[in-house]
C-alpha cells in the first residue's frame, strides 16, 4: 500500500490550482453523499433460522471498510473523515427512505461531477483517477488534509507532499509536451 504522502502528492499534482480545489470542496462531498444514498438503497440481510438476524445496508459496510483504509493511511486525518462521514451516512439513510431516492442520488451525482469537471478546466489537467482508480478514495482524504492544513494542523505533512506534487506535475507536463511532439 502506498503511503499517505505518496497518495496525497499524486492527487495534489493535478490539484494545484486554488479554483480547482474550491470546486472539489463542492463536487466531492456531493458525489460522496450521492454514492452513500445509492449504497443505502442496497440491503444486506444475514439470516438466522428463517428470519433476518441482522439487516444492514451496503453503505454501512462500505463506511467501515473505507474508514479502516483511511486509518491505515493516516490516523489523524481519519478522525476528520469519520466526523465527515457520520452525518453523510445518516442524512443519506434518511433520504433513502423517500420515494424517488434513486433520482435524487443521480441528480446530486451529476451536479457533483459538473463541479469536478469545471475544476479540471481551471487546472488544465485530467482527474487523478484516470491513471489510478484508487485516487477516487483519495479525493476525500485530500480534502480533509487541505482542511487540516488550513486550520494549521499537519504542517509537516503539507511541507512533504507539496514539493512532491509539484515535481510530479512537472513530469506530467513534460510527458504531455513530448507526446504532442
Amino acid at each position: 500500500m502506498k503511503s499517505a504522502e505518496e497518495q496525497l502528492s499524486t492527487y495534489k499534482s493535478v490539484h494545484l490550482n486554488p479554483k480547482n480545489i474550491r470546486t472539489h470542496f463542492v463536487g466531492i462531498p456531493l458525489i460522496i453523499w450521492s454514492l452513500f444514498l445509492l449504497l443505502n438503497l442496497i440491503p444486506v440481510k444475514f439470516f438466522a433460522l428463517d428470519e433476518p438476524a441482522i439487516s444492514i445496508n451496503v453503505a454501512g459496510a462500505f463506511t467501515i471498510g473505507v474508514l479502516i483504509y483511511y486509518i491505515r493511511l493516516h490516523a489523524r486525518l481519519a478522525i476528520g473523515l469519520t466526523l465527515f462521514i457520520i452525518p453523510v451516512l445518516y442524512t443519506s439513510h434518511l433520504v433513502a427512505q423517500l420515494l424517488g431516492a434513486v433520482w435524487i442520488a443521480l441528480a446530486v451525482f451529476v451536479i457533483g461531477w459538473v463541479f469536478q469537471l469545471i475544476g479540471h478546466q481551471y487546472e488544465k489537467a485530467k482527474p487523478a483517477f484516470v491513471d489510478d482508480l484508487n485516487q477516487l478514495l483519495i479525493g476525500p482524504f485530500f480534502l480533509m488534509a487541505e482542511v487540516y492544513f488550513m486550520l494549521g494542523f499537519e504542517k509537516q505533512l503539507d511541507k512533504r507532499i507539496t514539493p512532491m506534487a509539484i515535481d510530479k506535475r512537472r513530469v506530467l507536463e513534460t510527458e504531455r509536451r513530448a507526446a504532442r511532439g
